[in-house]
């Protein structure tokens, strides 16, 4: 199903995202987690692509099973950086012969060890452009892009970064799904600047639950810098070991999505890192404390 129409459906969505395995143990780790977080019913669930386009075989590969082999709606991440024109064009036809209508589409980070990155000459340089192209040759397909509540790093100023946003969605997004955060005040904020540029698309909250201090690490790279807010690091600097972490970091999550929940926010995006557990904790708790009042699209 489009997600424009998923999402024009009432209530809070709620979705998953996933990344491509490298390895079958890997592989077989996913389908599992994917297996115990299917009967929660997501209205969708994405996956990604790695830096520079280098998992793009298998971000397929995993797309084209998940449509085959499961009931899912699947958002397959596309993105500009190391791709020519032609690669993404036969790389969406395949997509389309395989029955997959949905695209979260990423400029995408440039090569670290390649200073001075340029795209190809026949490539995209900015995410717009590759939204306005498939908005043009395969018009059905739903899309989403990204936003950034804390604001993006290579864009400092924030009504440039604002501009930038409306470009994607006046060139054709659906949706926006935001990277992650830690603090809803930030997520409530993005939603009115968006509102005052005239954004009027859905806008899903991206949450992630902290389960060990590597792990937060690691995420505060992947997330560009998210901004960790001082209770959060205060509980976690007080336990004794990353059990005692994992509990801190769902509890946190769970009273966001509490809060996010409350707002009617039209979605809220789990990153699973390919995990169920973090995400299946938060629902067995939300619907204890919610009972009847506790439901999904």
């Amino acid at each position: 199903m489009n997600i424009a129409h998923i999402l024009a459906q009432p209530g809070t969505h709620f979705s998953f995202e996933f990344f491509p395995p490298k390895t079958p143990e890997a592989s077989q780790t996913l389908f599992e987690a994917i297996e115990r977080l299917s009967p929660l019913h997501p209205s969708f669930v994405s996956v990604t692509y790695g830096a520079n386009g280098s998992t793009r075989d298998l971000t397929r590969d995993l797309v084209i099973r998940l449509r085959h082999q499961t009931s899912l709606n699947v958002v397959a991440h596309i993105t500009a950086v190391g791709a020519s024109r032609s690669q993404i064009h036969a790389l969406l036809e395949e997509y389309a012969q395989a029955g997959i209508e949905n695209l979260m589409v990423l400029r995408g980070d440039p090569p670290k060890d390649v200073p001075n990155y340029s795209p190809p000459a026949d490539g995209f340089r900015y995410a717009a452009d590759l939204v306005a192209y498939i908005k043009k040759h395969f018009p059905h397909m739903g899309i989403g892009v990204a936003g950034f509540p804390e604001g993006h790093p290579e864009t400092p100023n924030r009504l440039l970064e604002m501009e930038y946003l409306k470009a994607k969605v006046d060139c054709g997004a659906d949706y926006i799904c935001t990277q992650l955060f830690f603090d809803n005040r930030d997520f409530y904020d993005f939603c009115e600047r968006c509102e005052i540029a005239g954004i009027r698309v859905p806008i899903l909250a991206g949450i992630m639950p902290i389960t060990s201090l590597s792990g937060l690490r690691r995420m505060s790279e992947l997330a560009l810098g998210s901004r960790i807010p001082a209770k959060l690091l205060r509980a976690i600097h007080r336990a004794e070991d990353d059990r005692a972490i994992e509990r801190i970091g769902i509890h946190w999550t769970t009273e966001q999505v509490f809060d996010l929940y409350d707002q009617n926010v039209k979605g809220i995006h789990f990153y699973t890192l390919n995990r169920s557990c973090p995400t299946l904790k938060v629902y067995e708790i939300l619907g204890k404390s919610l009972g009847e009042n506790w439901s999904v699209p």
